[in-house]
């Protein structure tokens, strides 16, 4: 299955317009409406609602995908990768830890 990530992306590996480093590469399934966003000012600028965030017992759902191997995760398995794919060993940027409170409840 093929993840289609909205917002203002500028690659096939999920980096957009706002984020766009070497290690920018997971997108986000946003909990409001199930839809894969690279972040969360290209679901402020596309989406018609406002952002909801995952509420811990939801952190089983896959909502996690790396754009280098596609590899889809849990909310779970992306918090505890330390910021390294579990599948592709791809590094993600560690400095999105910053914006976690955007998307997931605090463990």
């Amino acid at each position: 299955m093929t993840v289609q990530v909205l917002g203002k992306t500028v690659d096939d590996q999920t980096r957009c317009i706002h984020y766009h480093s070497l290690k920018d590469i997971i997108a986000i399934k946003f909990h409001c409406c199930g839809e894969y966003y690279p972040c969360y000012q290209c679901h402020k600028e596309h989406a018609d609602h406002p952002n909801s965030i995952w509420p811990k017992e939801k952190f089983h759902t896959k909502a996690v995908v790396c754009g280098d191997c596609k590899f889809e995760m849990t909310i779970h398995e992306y918090l505890n990768s330390h910021s390294i794919c579990p599948k592709c060993s791809s590094l993600f940027n560690p400095g999105c830890e910053n914006h976690h409170h955007l998307y997931f409840e605090k463990k």
